[in-house]
């Protein structure tokens, strides 16, 4: 059990069968060999990003913290495992006192990342940090590209306020998970209560055409509305004839009306009519919304458009066409030998088909260029060179076991826009390209 910000008790069941079969056979091998202590290094990074993406966003870290923290073998499911012969006795005894006692260090959550950037590294016994592989990648695949878009969609409103409004387009959990990671890459608001409740996020919302059609007229509704809620409410517009909607919205409320909603058509030619309608009307201080299936390049094609806050759902949650980030835990170090102090030595898989990895414990810096902007990111293994010492990107997180770099969304969130303002201006471009800065390894 743990609290959300408002100090209400949030529930946090185990993570624990949030794994794959595999990462308890591979255990139930490692401890019958006498392997499974052996001193071990994994880490997340990803050998691409998604075509035409510039830069990712790491997010998720916070969520990864937590799963850690409950990664713990609960009853029912030692049962489960020992019923279906997942698992045999000793390995179901050694399961059912598990705890992380390792290390983990990573780049702090809101950061960006590149191809090779080694965004996790897990530290501890091989048994220990295996079974952690699956619900690590879950969570950082699934909030990073979420997070990306989010960051993409910020960019092209150029400081417009953006709303999270995805819940309804995917997995009732994942829209919590995906609200907390949009917020982190640079949207405002969400519609989304749990999300709030879980993370602080503010939330906001009105009504939607359910509520107009509820009503005789649609001057019924909005008078409703405005009763109920304010006259600084946003009325939905478009449910029947927007001019005639605009014009009954504005003599309910006055010029004191916060602001109008457009769902639907041409938003870029309706927006300049309601403005102008609204203007007219007297009511110039009364904000413009839009919706209905935006993205980051219908969101940059209304830049020049009178248009004051975009709500986004579908796109963003499913990461605007890329939903995961293909990120991968691999093994990179373990122990020489089966003694305690055994030396680390590097592994590394060398099989064909571009999925080769590099052995070696790494480390990440990125330092600023002549003309004060990063232009590479460097990766290396060994000591770290004395000019990079102040350029680390890695952060402790977890000392012995105990979480140490715990933070709320909020930091990331403004961790994020300070990254994302020392990239290059090309970052910003949502053309095709290249990762905006190219790695160096060694």
């Amino acid at each position: 059990m743990n609290h959300g910000p408002s100090g209400l008790s949030v529930a946090v069941p185990s993570t624990a069968l949030f794994t794959d079969h595999y990462e308890l056979t591979m255990l139930r091998a490692a401890l019958r060999a006498g392997t499974a202590h052996r001193r071990s290094v994994f880490e997340v990074f990803t050998r691409r990003l998604p075509e035409g993406r510039r830069y990712g966003v790491v997010a998720g870290t916070g969520r990864v913290l937590d799963a850690i923290a409950n990664f713990r073998f609960e009853e029912d499911q030692l049962e489960f495992l020992g019923r279906t012969g997942v698992v045999d006795g000793p390995t179901l005894e050694w399961l059912a006192g598990y705890r992380f006692t390792g290390d983990v260090h990573g780049y702090p959550e809101g950061e960006v990342y590149f191809p090779g950037s080694p965004i996790l590294r897990v530290t501890g016994t091989f048994a220990e940090c295996v079974l952690l592989e699956t619900v690590v990648l879950s969570v950082l695949n699934h909030d990073s590209a979420v997070a990306a878009a989010a960051s993409r969609m910020a960019v092209a409103a150029r400081g417009r306020p953006l709303i999270e409004m995805g819940a309804r387009r995917t997995h009732e959990l994942a829209a919590v998970a995906a609200s907390r990671a949009a917020f982190i890459g640079g949207f405002d608001t969400t519609s989304n209560l749990a999300a709030g409740y879980r993370h602080g996020i503010p939330t906001v919302g009105t009504s939607a055409h359910a509520f107009t059609l509820l009503h005789d007229t649609e001057r019924d509704a909005f008078r409703a509305q405005v009763d109920s809620l304010g006259r600084g409410t946003t009325l939905l517009v478009d449910t029947y004839d927007v001019a005639e909607a605009v014009r009954t919205a504005v003599e309910i409320a006055g010029p004191e009306l916060g602001a109008v909603r457009i769902d639907s058509g041409d938003l870029l030619l309706v927006a300049h009519r309601v403005r102008r309608q609204l203007d007219e009307l007297g009511a110039r201080n009364t904000r413009i919304v839009v919706t209905s299936d935006l993205d980051e390049y219908a969101i940059a094609s209304l830049a020049a458009a009178p248009v004051d806050a975009y709500g986004v759902g579908t796109q963003l949650v499913t990461g605007s066409g890329h939903p995961t980030c293909s990120m991968v835990y691999k093994l990179v170090a373990r122990a020489g030998g089966d003694a305690p102090d055994a030396p680390l030595v590097p592994v590394a898989k060398k099989s064909s088909g571009g999925k080769l990895s590099i052995g070696g414990v790494k480390w990440a810096a990125r330092p600023d260029g002549p003309d004060g902007e990063p232009t590479t990111e460097i990766v290396g293994t060994g000591p770290v060179p004395g000019e990079l010492a102040g350029d680390l990107l890695q952060v402790e997180l977890v000392r012995g076991g105990e979480i140490v770099g715990g933070e709320p969304p909020s930091a990331a969130r403004e961790r994020h826009r300070s990254a994302r303002d020392r990239l290059p201006l090309s970052a910003g471009q949502l053309s095709r390209g290249e990762p905006v800065l190219l790695t160096e390894y060694r």
